[in-house]
Formats: C-alpha cells, structure tokens, sequence
C-alpha cells in the first residue's frame, strides 16, 4: 500500500474513538477513517447504567469528544453503516453499504456485544439488556411509572443498574448464581460487605440461585429458582456478562485466544495479521500483573491500548500500558479497584467498611513477600492514588503499616521506597 492509504478504524467506541484522537495528536497527518455501526458520535459507555438511566438529559452530555471535535481533526466518521468484512491480505474493508475501502493500517476496536439468553432474546417483552445510548434509553422509558424490576446476574453492569434503580424509588431484586457478588473481581470479604451495603438499601439479593425458568408474560417476567421459589417482575434486566465482538476478526483469519474468545494481540496490539491492530474489550492481551492473557473490560484499558497502538501504527515509541484501574458508582459510593487480584492475595483492611452513611477504606491486596499488587478504595480515591506507582513493584509492605491510618498514605510510599533502598535489603 502507498503512504498516502488511509487508517482504518473499525469501532466508533472508546478505543476507536481514543486512538483517532491519538493518531492526530502524534502528528500523523494523513487520511483517517472511523467507521462504526451505530449512527451516533461516539460516546462514553460507564454512565448508561449510572446518569443516563436516571436522567434524560444526560443523553447528549456522554459523546467522547466535543462537538465539531472530527471535523476539526480531519477525522472522517461513516456511522451508521460499518465493516461487514475485512481482507487481510489485500488490506481492504467492505461496508455495509457496499462499498469498499483499501487501506494502510487497520485497528480493529469493535469491543464486546451483550451476552443473550437464547430463551430472552432481545425484543422480548418487558426483558432488557444494556449495552448501547440506545439500550439504555428503553429501559429507562420502561421504568418510568414501575414499582419494581429485577435484575438477573450480580457483576458490576447488574449492581450499577439495580443501584440507579433503587435511588429512583423502585423495589429491586439481584439475582445471582454464585454464592456471592462479583466473585469473579472482588475477594469474598469486599462481597459481604458490598451486600450488606446493598441491603441495607433496600435491595433484596438472591445469591446462590439458578433460574430453572424465565417466561415473558403479559404483565412482566415469570422466574423458577432451583430451590422451588419463584419471583414476578414487571420488568427484567439481564446483565450476565458481555462476550467479545470477533466476528470481522474471524473471518479474515486473526488469532483469537481459544479460553477468552478475544482478539490475540503482542504488547503493541499488533495482531497476528501485519498491519492490522486491535484494542479495547474485543482484544486478549498478557497482563504482566496476573502473568497471563487477559480481556480486560474497562474504559481505562481501552484508552490504553487505544493510546499503545496508535503509537505501534505510526511507529514511534511510546509509554508502557498503566496499571490497570477501574472504577464503579453504586449504593452511594465510589468504588476503585487498581491492579489485578489473585488467588493466593491476602488483603488487609486500611479504615472502617462500615455498611451504612459514607464509609471510606481500602482493602489492600499483598502477594506471598507482601508487595502490593491489588487494592480496592471504596470513597477512597484520593488515598489510593499515592499507591498506583508502587502496584506490582517488587517492593514489600509492612501490613501493620498499611492498616494504620494516621500513616497517610503518601507516608506509606515514602517508607517503602526508602526500606527498599536501605542497603540492608539489598
């Protein structure tokens, strides 16, 4: 392809939308295409189940960049109609439209899609998933005027949307098949208290229930439990986890990871096609925290990567990835995690995890030589952002130390960068 071949990016999401910004920022000046498959301009995903389900006029306050931002940038957006296929080999991308585009380099940022009951299809009456501006919109229309809903699966998605509705004045239910909340992200001990806090709400949780039937009827959605109970909601909300949008990826023959279905790609999202990169959900990367091959759902992450490959496509040298980071707004607090967890974590408590008012701690995770490699701050942000440089440095802690509290935490970095320099530990 010559110089003058245009970027592709496919996915107006997060990453899409971060690494055309990036690719413009690092002086590329040539043609730049974003093309995604919904008709709006680009927009941030974390308030759909927070401010826009609550109110209507966030709706267009969520968009990425400013309004007049592409035009500016010179970044062309075909919305509404995009890749339907992509040819590796020759470098060229067909659209929904039928039309065709050849070019230099491809980012493939087509994230994740919403995981579906095949009993629930979307469409069903009065059951909803949450995944786009769209999904979001209907099932706040469809609470306007309810009671009650009741939301099928415990992860972050399901709590913030449980969350949100329960602050609006309806009764909810959470129905979990694990015997605890988030027990995929959060030790057992954040678990407790995270459903301690949402009960004290108000929210009834059903932890450690398998559903043996859901029915759409007339007037809501009939559940069977396997422990012979069942439950009526007017409304129901499926949130059970999102799968990885690979379809473009597979059928033009990139690797995808056989355990985790994303998109395989090296420390600069290069795939195993030259030229073409990926980014975002839809992309599985090694994590050197966890010391493995990772999707990592997360609007950090995504910018991340957004930033690494954008970089990788242009050939210029840029910053390693940050530790990873997330965060949750749910039953009136502010939730961070920083790092990856493991199993053999051990956590220490650092304040109070009360359940009801504002409570702020962190729980601190430290590996077998007690270095830090995880923590959760719960109305703590400001806490834990002393500590993101340190996370998964072979530094050792001293637990008693991260458990006092009148050590401020800057306190705590200092005395351990200065005990690992002491000559004494070398």
């Amino acid at each position: 392809m010559t110089a003058a071949a245009p970027f592709l990016i496919v996915g107006a999401g997060q990453a899409g939308a971060t690494a055309a910004a990036a690719l413009r920022s690092m002086g590329h000046g040539g043609r730049i295409v974003l093309a995604g498959d919904e008709a709006s301009l680009p927009y941030e995903r974390p308030p759909l189940t927070k401010a826009v389900l609550a109110d209507a006029g966030m709706d267009g306050r969520i968009d990425i960049h400013p309004a007049g931002f592409h035009d500016a940038q010179a970044i062309e957006l075909r919305l509404g109609a995009g890749v339907v296929a992509i040819d590796a080999a020759r470098r060229l991308a067909r659209f929904g439209d039928g039309s065709e585009l050849a070019f230099g380099r491809c980012l493939i940022a087509t994230g994740g899609r919403a995981r579906t009951l095949p009993s629930l299809p979307p469409g069903t009456p009065h059951v909803h998933y949450v995944r786009t501006l769209a999904d979001a919109q209907a099932l706040r229309a469809a609470m306007a005027g309810l009671h009650s809903l009741c939301v099928l699966g415990g992860g972050f998605l399901g709590l913030e949307v449980a969350a949100t509705a329960r602050a609006a004045g309806l009764a909810v239910s959470v129905v979990e098949a694990a015997p605890r909340l988030l027990p995929r992200a959060v030790p057992p001990e954040f678990s407790a208290w995270l459903a301690g806090r949402a009960a004290a709400t108000g929210v009834e949780l059903r932890l450690g229930r398998s559903c043996t039937s859901i029915e759409s009827k007339a007037d809501g959605v009939a559940l069977a439990f396997d422990d012979g109970s069942t439950l009526h909601a007017p409304l129901l909300v499926v949130a059970i986890g999102q799968t990885p949008e690979v379809a473009l990826a597979r059928d033009c023959g990139l690797a995808l990871h056989p355990h985790n279905g994303g998109i395989r790609i090296d420390a600069q999202c290069r795939t195993s096609a030259p030229g073409i990169y990926a980014a975002g959900d839809c992309a599985s990367q090694v994590q050197p925290l966890a010391g493995e091959e990772l999707r990592l759902e997360s609007w950090q992450s995504a910018n991340e990567q957004a930033r690494i490959a954008a970089a990788a496509m242009l050939g210029v040298p840029t910053e390693a990835a940050a530790t990873p980071w997330f965060w949750s707004d749910q039953f009136g607090c502010n939730i961070q995690m920083l790092g990856l967890p493991s199993a053999a974590t051990t956590y220490h408590l650092r304040g109070e995890a009360a359940i009801d008012g504002t409570p702020k701690f962190m729980l601190l995770g430290l590996d077998a030589d007690h270095r830090l490699g995880y923590a959760i701050a719960v109305n703590a942000g400001g806490d834990l952002r002393p500590l993101r440089a340190l996370v998964g440095q072979r530094i050792p802690w001293d637990p008693a130390q991260l458990r006092d509290v009148s050590i401020p935490p800057r306190q705590l970095v200092r005395d351990a960068l200065s005990a690992a320099a002491s000559p004494s530990l070398s």
